[in-house]
């Protein structure tokens, strides 16, 4: 007797699945399809993200073991290797990342009162990419190097939250500052930005745009200092100053004064130089923005560390593309999750108690509230003596 519902079919209650229907239709994604359709490839994907499933074998081979409960999951195709590689062969990864973005803006909407460290009314952003490296014999798409192949993700993060807004898939040789031209820049946002970013030309449309970016100087950036500011140095402040470019190419490309900020990391005695376009917040605020830049690197070393986008089921750019963009849900589902159920766990926590989860027909809060950091208490020894004396 079927009683209950199990964990995995409960966590999938938190997907807008007509929205998910929406992004299949742009698509035109059931195309000629009868039994294995793009919600069956998404929740064999989302299954792999959430149990660590290393191969096509695997997934087959696990849900198989549980072929009764498959119905009441929400499967309705027969899932095969062949049918699930096939999937991610020819379904257009656009599919699962329109979802994604719908699930990128509910996550938003939970996160929005997030503190992330300084204390700013404004949205920030911090923009960067992560590199997987692949096998250039299988991976020949990704080509960056005579023998290496890779795939980037380009990343805007929103620090609230640490939820990513808008990320872009492209193979190796795509150099980060190329990505600059895709975004959508919101007027009044801080972007935060590394070296890797700093192109005259394409941060003048940031001020354009009536957007802020903070990103380093290079250390053979030629300017002209208009005027300086006091600063206390007792704050690890060494200059606030007020510039003009001076390199041939750069005054052109960057006609306006910019703002420099020399802070010296005590801790780490390093001494960084940063340039800006907002000449309203305190110097000291403006150190403090760019340290908060490293929450996206966490994020790099958590999606690495606790979803499978270093391996991937497929070899084609589709394949790649639609595996990293249904982890990147699973991610944004497990923020969801957390917060609509009000959990005080960490994302970490959250997703392991689900991968050992899925298959039982209990409560899903009922996992949660019995989790416990304290170990157990050890028994009183009920062993007798040998040496009573009687």
């Amino acid at each position: 007797m079927n009683q209950g519902r199990t964990v995995f079919s409960q966590l999938m209650d938190f997907l807008p699945l007509h929205q998910f229907r929406q992004c299949v239709e742009r698509y035109a994604g059931n195309y000629k399809i009868q039994s294995f359709t793009c919600l069956d490839q998404f929740l064999c994907l989302a299954f792999a993200q959430l149990t660590f499933r290393e191969s096509l074998r695997d997934i087959e081979a696990c849900l198989h073991a549980q072929q009764p409960k498959l119905y009441h999951m929400g499967f309705r195709g027969a899932v095969s290797r062949s049918n699930l590689g096939h999937a991610n062969e020819h379904r257009d990864w656009r599919i699962y990342a329109d979802f994604a973005q719908v699930l990128m803006g509910t996550a938003r909407h939970l996160y929005r009162d997030e503190p992330f460290g300084v204390e700013l009314s404004e949205t920030v952003y911090a923009l960067d990419s992560t590199t997987i490296d692949l096998c250039l014999s299988l991976f020949p798409w990704g080509q960056f190097r005579r023998r290496k192949s890779a795939v980037k993700l380009h990343t805007l993060l929103d620090l609230r939250g640490s939820i990513p807004t808008n990320v872009y898939v492209t193979g190796g040789q795509v150099h980060d500052v190329n990505i600059l031209d895709e975004l959508l820049l919101e007027a009044g946002a801080f972007y935060l930005l590394d070296r890797g970013y700093v192109d005259f030309a394409r941060l003048y449309t940031f001020t354009q745009a009536c957007a802020f970016f903070i990103t380093r100087a290079k250390k053979n950036t030629q300017f002209y200092r208009r005027y300086s500011r006091p600063v206390e140095r007792s704050t690890g402040l060494r200059c606030d100053q007020t510039i003009l470019l001076t390199g041939v190419r750069t005054a052109q490309r960057y006609p306006d004064p910019l703002r420099r900020v020399a802070y010296f990391d005590a801790e780490k005695d390093l001494r960084l130089s940063f340039l800006t376009n907002n000449f309203l917040l305190p110097a000291l605020t403006i150190a403090q923005l760019y340290r908060a830049r490293w929450q996206v690197e966490l994020f790099f070393r958590w999606i690495k560390q606790h979803l499978r986008i270093k391996a991937f089921y497929g070899t084609s750019e589709n394949a790649v593309k639609c595996q990293v963009w249904v982890a990147l849900s699973i991610y944004l589902l497990v923020a969801i999750v957390k917060k609509q159920l009000g959990l005080e766990l960490s994302l970490y926590k959250i997703l392991q108690i689900l991968s050992v989860t899925i298959f039982e027909k209990t409560p899903i809060l009922e996992g949660f509230s019995n989790f416990s950091d304290e170990l157990p208490g050890a028994e009183p020894c009920i062993q007798l003596s040998l040496f009573d004396l009687q």
